[in-house]
């Protein structure tokens, strides 16, 4: 009773949130406070278990990249579309689908799951299966050092009984991978060192040994089974299970790339001779771009690309792979970045002006691109007029709008464009 009745007050706060637009994190409050093991029960019964995917950047988008793969083959997956990585946002994916007596239906379970919420969650949903893509400098305010990302990462991985997959280019997942001692598989991806020699700042992880007493050069060199080979603007080409693919990616760089490889990796141990190279290649093309993560809105007849800069590696890959300059910039951050003295350390050259500055920290910003030289049009705190006068302005003669934002501005100006839905929750 406690279960259905969780599942129907979720639903009516899913509702009524829907109505204002926003986040999607109150349901699933709602949903665990009347039914606290309501996760838990859900997974208890998925024939082919549950996946963990996580690491510092990039956990949304190759989470929707693994689910498409495998649906593509025929799989039933159940997932946290929304990038709601903390127990009440898989619980809130939870109200979607689930049945009254809440148990899901699906055949597997693939959840983002945030750092550290993930330590606690492997003890409750207990994942078979784990992919960990990078650790990278990400929320000091919230892990203080790199180092401690690493031992959390190795907890969630220590966990899994069948498979564990790991980027083979961050060498602190290579030092996690070697010093497993459980039953699970472990297998990698990566790039082609040529490819990554040629990336203007490489993949931006974070170079930090001392959480597990290792250093690169004490494990062997990974051989990874799915390897990015080449790269052209959106267009990638993989070697996947001994064939090449090439692949559509949902936004331009190298990071977008390595995504899907992790993905790939991850689907090929899961369904083992089941497994279709191809099929990865038709699931790209097929797949919605998530919430924010290089996002292209269509607001008056006119496309606004959405570029979300999470922390100082996403903002910089983010960056160096601007075809150009764009010509219409519009930056916002908030209190979401307590503190954005990092983009000192940032390289901007591949813009050469912003049209518009806003959010709590804008005077911070403009001060950070004035002393890089670059040109700040206007400075306009308050996020409605500074958006309103952002899409007053005419038309770019090329590409599209342009707008770099935190999460907390993105989650905003959605709402103010009427943009409601619940991060691509269905």
């Amino acid at each position: 009773m406690r279960t259905a009745a969780g599942i129907l007050l979720g639903r009516a706060a899913r509702w009524a949130t829907r109505l204002r637009g926003g986040g999607s994190a109150v349901p699933g409050r709602v949903l665990l406070t009347v039914s606290p093991n309501a996760l838990e029960r859900a997974v208890e019964r998925m024939p082919l278990g549950v996946v963990f995917v996580s690491g510092s950047n990039g956990k949304s988008t190759t989470t929707n990249m693994l689910v498409g793969i495998l649906r593509a083959h025929g799989v039933d997956v159940f997932s946290n579309p929304s990038g709601g990585n903390l127990p009440q946002g898989i619980a809130s994916a939870l109200l979607a689908s689930v049945p009254l007596d809440g148990r899901l239906r699906e055949q597997i379970a693939v959840l983002e799951v945030d750092e550290a919420y993930g330590v606690n969650l492997a003890k409750v949903l207990r994942p078979s299966s784990v992919l960990l893509l990078n650790v990278q400098i990400d929320q000091l305010n919230r892990f203080f050092e790199p180092d401690r990302v690493v031992k959390m990462l190795a907890t969630i991985a220590g966990a899994a009984d069948a498979h564990v997959v790991v980027n083979a280019n961050d060498d602190n997942l290579v030092a996690v991978a070697a010093a497993l001692t459980g039953a699970a598989e472990v297998s990698y991806f990566g790039v082609d060192p040529a490819l990554l020699s040629g990336s203007p700042n490489g993949l931006a992880n974070a170079e930090v040994y001392s959480a597990l007493g290792t250093s690169p050069t004490d494990a062997a060199a990974p051989v990874p089974s799915v390897v990015v080979e080449r790269l052209s603007g959106i267009d990638a080409s993989l070697t996947v299970a001994g064939a090449n693919v090439d692949v559509r990616l949902p936004a331009r760089g190298l990071h977008y790339a390595v995504d899907v490889a992790g993905a790939a990796a991850m689907a090929e141990r899961l369904l083992g001779e089941s497994f279709r190279p191809e099929l990865v290649a038709s699931a790209m093309l097929s797949l919605d771009t998530v919430y924010g993560r290089g996002e292209v809105l269509s607001y008056n007849g006119e496309d606004i690309e959405v570029i979300m800069m999470k922390n100082p590696p996403s903002l910089q890959l983010n960056l160096d792979y601007l075809e150009e300059a764009p010509e219409q910039l519009f930056v916002a951050v908030d209190e979401g970045t307590p503190d954005p003295s990092w983009m000192y350390d940032t390289d901007f050259s591949h813009i050469d002006h912003v049209d518009i500055v806003s959010g709590t920290k804008a005077w911070q910003l403009a001060t950070r691109f004035g002393y890089g030289e670059i040109a700040v049009g206007r400075v306009v705190p308050e996020l409605k007029p500074a958006l309103e006068a952002f899409l007053a302005l005419p038309k770019p003669g090329r590409g599209t709008k342009t707008m770099i934002v935190n999460y907390e501005q993105m989650m905003l100006i959605r709402k103010l464009l009427g943009f409601l839905e619940l991060e691509n929750a269905p």
